[in-house]
């Protein structure tokens, strides 16, 4: 058995399911705020659609949702392929960069720390992954990417918004990312799923590097923003050279997608005001603000994210591994993941999720152990 087998996220969960105490989850990013009523309300109504509706969509997704992606991010609908959530948006995205490459040991360039399921992928895809570390803040080492790419390496692939880190990558950095993948005829996959809780206002889209959309490949889904990680619904932006060969993929993997989540989402892009992404982003602004004032009097470092809903902490003599997590949920009830699930730039620390409405709890019983102990 290797480390994907069972996923270090599962291992976690499943022990702190099985305390004897009350814990409080701060281990998985499921949101748990309201989704959109328009999204509601779309499930209703379909519900009551003909039967025909209930029947295969197409493969690439339905058109309405293409269309109203293209225009929300100004691109041609026709590069747009609705995929079963960000993780086979990100799979396909990996698997084309390897298709299309003539190298024999296809090399992805990851951050340090990294989302582990994308070397997971990477290996999947009988690929390898190199790490590379980023800045103390969280952001791009622009000479270490240049420094770590060469003749195999495939694609460079990046999370904007951060996870785990909350670093936003500004759209200088993401443009040196593109011309080094340029130099070595790679490509470029950006994971943007977070977009939506971006805290600085200084995040912009990789597809808006009009000099680099030959080798730019953007995923993203509305698992986050519109708190629905069940429903799947997710999407990949390929350049045109690779869209048919990645759609020829996805409809051997998955046929087509969910017709009633799409529906759903498509009217709640629709229908759905800016105030509801406003309110759920303050809500984790206070979120932030509560569990780090936490931190802060523990004493305990912890990075200050500029997006996405994660923060991490580094505890003195209480290094992030799995032994320590598991010691925090038997003895504080507070559950986080090890930060050495994301590589070994931040091995010692510990990530927090704040989807959860429990974070002065969480903040309240860390004070109280670490006073205690």
């Amino acid at each position: 058995m290797n480390e994907y087998d069972e996923p270090l996220f599962f291992q976690v969960m499943q022990y702190a399911s099985n305390a004897d105490r009350d814990i409080v989850d701060m281990v998985s990013g499921n949101p748990d705020w309201e989704p959109p009523d328009a999204l509601r309300d779309g499930l209703h109504e379909y519900a009551d659609a003909d039967a025909a509706d209930f029947q295969y969509g197409p493969s690439e997704g339905l058109t309405d949702l293409r269309e109203q992606i293209g225009a929300r991010r100004n691109i041609d609908s026709d590069n747009i392929i609705i995929t079963h959530g960000a993780g086979e948006a990100n799979y396909l995205a990996m698997a084309q960069a390897v298709e299309c490459s003539d190298v024999n040991t296809p090399e992805f360039l990851l951050t340090d720390p990294v989302y582990p399921y994308y070397p997971g992928k990477a290996s999947l895809l009988d690929a390898t992954a190199t790490h590379v570390p980023v800045h103390d803040d969280g952001h791009l080492n622009i000479d270490a990417i240049q420094d770590a790419a060469s003749t195999d390496t495939v694609a460079i692939v990046l999370n904007t918004p951060n996870n785990p880190t909350g670093a936003v990558y500004n759209r200088a950095a993401l443009n040196d990312v593109a011309a080094i993948a340029a130099d070595i005829d790679a490509l470029v996959i950006v994971d943007e799923v977070y977009d939506h809780f971006d805290f600085t206002g200084d995040f912009e889209s990789a597809l808006t590097l009009s000099s680099y959309t030959d080798r730019i490949i953007v995923t993203s889904a509305f698992s986050k923003s519109m708190a629905i990680t069940g429903f799947r619904v997710g999407y990949a932006v390929f350049p045109p050279a690779l869209v048919d060969a990645a759609q020829t993929r996805h409809m051997l993997v998955t046929v087509s997608g969910s017709r009633p989540a799409q529906r759903a989402v498509s009217d709640a892009l629709e229908k759905t005001p800016p105030s509801y992404y406003a309110s759920v982003r303050n809500t984790i602004r206070e979120r932030i603000d509560t569990f780090t004032n936490a931190l802060e009097t523990i004493g305990a470092a912890y990075t200050e994210p500029e997006g996405a809903f994660y923060v991490m902490a580094r505890f003195d003599d209480l290094p992030g591994t799995l032994e320590n997590v598991e010691y925090l949920i038997d003895e504080a009830g507070v559950a986080g993941m090890p930060g050495e699930a994301f590589g070994n730039a931040y091995d010692d620390w510990i990530r927090f999720s704040l989807c959860t409405d429990r974070v002065s709890i969480a903040g309240d019983r860390l004070m109280t152990f670490f006073q205690d102990n």
